[in-house]
């Protein structure tokens, strides 16, 4: 024991520069992540804004309940579900094409200049990407106007004021954003592949869809294991930035998530022991579906977060 305790401590000395460098991030997930969880208890009781934290009448599952008992409840799981679903068919899979499409391209300056373009909306915050939304798609927008122009629409249609529409504008407008930021992940990946196992190929005869499909995809085939698991723990939560900019009182039918219903009852309404627990159950349910696809990934990739 002795011996293991030298041999930490001397790892510990040699290592200090890079634990120091470590201490600001460990200090952040301390402060933002683990002690407001101590605030996790409210939603087992009748707390009132001008109660000291644990000091509130417990008041058991009382808030769990009246959450599945709310009218809203189908229809909040419903637009989360829906939205996530769609972002993990699409959302997911359409940076890793882009990356295997970009990595195809030979002409270096014009690849660098499609990755830099297709980057560059990650930059910018919802706030400015949601304004240009609303405008692009408001019935006089550019949008509206080419539809016009190619003889799709006769007349301009607000996008954002029909819930029918609202599941594809925010898929897409996810995308957009996303894609480029999404893509250089899987860019690395591939840049890592050993080079001799295309030249391999060639002289086998591949052509360069064989060259993809048996050696790009399966060499980067972990790390797309990985990034599919946390996108799977991700799947209750639905970009409370985007949705949130996006809403609006005619497409509350489509655009009333969990996030939103959230705010709606915590801040809104100050309640603030009933969003807890919503809260507090959506992130159960996502820790679970974590584990789940961890395990499955595990089972049938080899690759896993633990």
């Amino acid at each position: 024991m002795k011996e293991k305790n030298k041999i930490l401590w001397k790892r510990i000395k040699q290592q200090k520069y890079l634990l120091l460098m470590v201490l600001p991030g460990m200090i952040w997930l301390l402060v933002f992540c683990y002690l407001p969880m101590y605030g996790c208890q409210i939603a087992f009781q009748n707390y009132r804004i001008t109660d000291v934290l644990g000091t509130s009448d417990w008041a058991g599952l009382k808030w769990f309940a009246k959450f599945f008992q709310d009218p809203s409840f189908f229809q909040v799981m419903k637009n989360t579900l829906g939205i996530s679903f769609l972002k993990l068919l699409f959302g997911f899979t359409a940076p890793i094409i882009f990356a295997l499409l970009l990595n195809e391209i030979r002409n270096l300056k014009f690849k660098r200049v499609v990755q830099t373009l297709s980057y560059l909306p990650h930059f910018l915050s919802w706030v400015i990407l949601g304004g240009i939304m609303i405008t692009w798609l408001s019935d006089t927008g550019v949008i509206n106007r080419v539809l016009i122009a190619m003889g799709v629409l006769d007349e301009g249609v607000s996008f954002l004021a029909k819930p029918q529409y609202f599941w594809g504008i925010s898929v897409i407008s996810e995308i957009w954003k996303e894609l480029g930021w999404g893509a250089i992940i899987y860019l690395a990946a591939i840049s890592g592949i050993d080079p001799s196992l295309y030249e391999a190929a060639e002289i086998d005869g591949a052509n360069r869809f064989q060259k993809l499909w048996y050696i790009t995809l399966p060499e980067i085939s972990g790390t797309i294991a990985i990034l599919f698991i946390l996108q799977v723990g991700g799947i209750m939560g639905s970009n409370f930035d985007q949705i949130f900019v996006l809403h609006n009182a005619l497409n509350d039918p489509a655009s009333n998530v969990i996030d939103m219903f959230v705010y709606k009852i915590g801040i809104g309404n100050a309640n603030y022991s009933y969003a807890t627990a919503i809260g507090l159950f959506r992130s159960v349910i996502s820790l679970l579906l974590l584990l789940i696809a961890n395990k499955v990934t595990a089972k049938l990739e080899g690759s896993s977060l633990f």
